[in-house]
């Protein structure tokens, strides 16, 4: 299916909880979505199963799908199709188009695979925009084909708060096709963004693409701020 398939599927379909998905953190639910006859899965995150966290506000489903509207924005093609739904089963949250994986690969077994370097270099770019705090090496997916990075709720914080497992390409150049689509977003070209981030978290997005555009190099992990630049566990 089209990505714009996906999102009608995903947006205006009937909704069947099907069970929760194994070692979540919020109760992700696999749910089965089905529109005039066709049916697909999909991961849905509800704000009513969220754990409150002291950083983040409660929503971190809308951080999942403005990751997403990120993700077209920059035209990065990194995050499965994702959408808000609020007639969902136990109420508001997002739907994440599934992908399915063989549930043992994950970054630190793909990341010497020359086929997707490119990829992986696009990520780290994106997460340095979306101020990801938790790239952990289990929320890369490789369904076969190519990888997905999904979990991205604990993003778009306003503090810097950067914590990945991707650091490969720590100081080296930006591609500058690259470059160019990070360039738009920092002056202006947010698609719909600001639909689901509030001015200030928006503002600093684009800072941040202000910063990386200046700088055309990855940032350098700072060892000596107060949390490290890591997540834990590391998968």
């Amino acid at each position: 299916m089209t990505r714009d398939e996906q999102r009608e599927l995903l947006g205006r379909g009937s909704l069947e909880v099907l069970g929760r998905v194994a070692g979540s953190s919020n109760q992700a639910l696999l749910i089965e979505v089905t529109l005039d006859g066709v049916s697909a899965y999909a991961c849905y995150k509800a704000e009513a199963g969220e754990r409150p966290l002291w950083d983040f506000p409660d929503g971190l489903w809308r951080r999942e799908v403005a990751a997403y509207e990120l993700d077209v924005a920059l035209g990065t093609d990194l995050v499965p199709t994702t959408v808000a739904r609020e007639d969902a089963p136990f109420g508001i949250g997002s739907l994440q188009w599934w992908v399915d994986d063989n549930q043992e690969d994950h970054y630190f077994t793909l990341r010497e695979r020359a086929e997707l370097n490119e990829w992986f270099a696009t990520l780290a770019a994106f997460d340095v925009v979306a101020n990801n705090a938790d790239r952990k090496a289990g929320h890369v997916l490789f369904d076969g084909t190519r990888c997905w990075a999904i979990d991205n709720g604990l993003c778009f914080h306003e503090e810097d708060k950067l914590r990945t497992v991707i650091w490969e390409y720590a100081g080296l150049a930006v591609a500058p096709a690259l470059l160019e689509r990070i360039d738009r977003f920092a002056r202006g070209d947010v698609g719909e963004l600001g639909r689901y981030l509030n001015v200030h978290e928006l503002a600093s997005a684009q800072m941040r693409a202000h910063n990386l555009v200046e700088s055309a190099n990855y940032p350098i992990p700072d060892e000596d701020r107060e949390w490290p630049p890591y997540p834990w566990p590391l998968i």
